[in-house]
């Protein structure tokens, strides 16, 4: 066997992983006990803690590439980044695990829209079909009653998240020349000072057995997830990553059942396949066929490895948490 197909199985098997860790998130989530803005403070905190270590090991810091407007549009990033899990946090306790994560997997089709608006990309016939698909797929997934306020609210919250991981994607796949281990990590050194003043110190006294839940937010879905995932995209072309991204909200909607018996009805499973479908179509499109930024220019390019040159959100060919 070839050393290139051994780099792409290891990739494979790093990406896989990173993306059944991604999928478990919303159990340690609920399993905190505490409140979406105390959930994602101390998941900035452990993750900086964690990202920032290995960072150091690596040598990371050492000819880093940062400049203040990386450091700004990274900084920038982050804060779209810290609310949207605030509000994807907040939309499993209006909802479910499965259906806010479902829902939450309509951010390609946001990213299309802002970048229409905001860069003037061309929208083709093919996306704005594949956006209509996702719509009804939506409508589908929904499958609440005019009466059903908790699942109406967490849809919204879940979309609400997936716009905020658009406007982050399009500000952070202008940061070029930068590790996205680095990035990650000003991301979340960002949520710190960001998010302190709606923590709540007092109801975190008697967490107990949660602060275990809170540290795994940190060390296991912020630290060795992004660096499995950063890992894996310098071994794996585009198309097998748009795939294997969808191990996420599979593993999800498992868990979700496993645990907590929620389970999405037979209506509701009909839209999934289409949202799946219509946001993998339009994702290989993107990264198939760029489209030329027209309101900025690109920032300058550095020399720099694969895995470095690519930015956190920029690299993923899927919504991930």
């Amino acid at each position: 066997m070839t050393s290139t197909k051994l780099s792409e199985r290891l990739g494979t098997a790093q990406l896989t992983a990173a993306m059944m860790l991604s999928g478990t998130l919303g159990i340690f989530v609920v399993e905190s006990g505490a409140s979406a803005f105390d959930v994602v403070f101390f998941r900035v905190l452990f993750g900086a803690l964690a990202l920032g270590a290995y960072a150091f090991a690596r040598g990371y810091f050492r000819d880093h590439g940062l400049t203040l407007k990386k450091l700004g549009l990274a900084a920038l990033g982050g804060v779209f980044i810290v609310f949207n899990w605030v509000f994807l946090f907040k939309a499993y306790e209006a909802s479910s695990i499965s259906l806010a994560t479902v829902v939450y997997h309509t951010q390609p089709f946001f990213l299309v829209l802002l970048s229409a608006l905001v860069l003037r990309e061309r929208l083709t016939r093919s996306q704005l079909g594949w956006l209509v698909a996702a719509f009804a797929g939506l409508i589908l997934v929904s499958g609440v009653r005019p009466g059903d306020a908790g699942s109406l609210a967490g849809i919204g919250l879940a979309l609400a998240a997936a716009v905020l991981y658009a406007l982050s994607t399009l500000v952070t796949k202008r940061v070029t020349g930068v590790r996205p281990h680095l990035i990650a990590l000003v991301q979340v050194v960002v949520g710190i000072p960001l998010l302190l003043p709606f923590t709540d110190f007092g109801a975190m006294s008697g967490t107990g057995a949660g602060w275990a839940w809170l540290a795994g937010l940190g060390v296991i879905h912020t630290g060795l997830m992004y660096v499995l995932m950063y890992a894996a995209y310098a071994k794996l072309p585009t198309a097998k990553i748009a795939v294997l991204a969808f191990t996420y909200p599979a593993v999800a909607m498992v868990a979700d059942w496993a645990v907590y018996g929620h389970h999405i009805g037979l209506v509701q499973a009909l839209g999934v396949p289409l949202i799946v479908a219509a946001s993998l179509k339009v994702t290989l499109a993107r990264t198939a066929n760029p489209a030329p930024a027209r309101a900025a220019r690109p920032a300058p390019r550095t020399a720099a490895p694969a895995e470095q040159d690519a930015s956190p959100t920029a690299t993923r060919a899927a919504s991930t948490v």
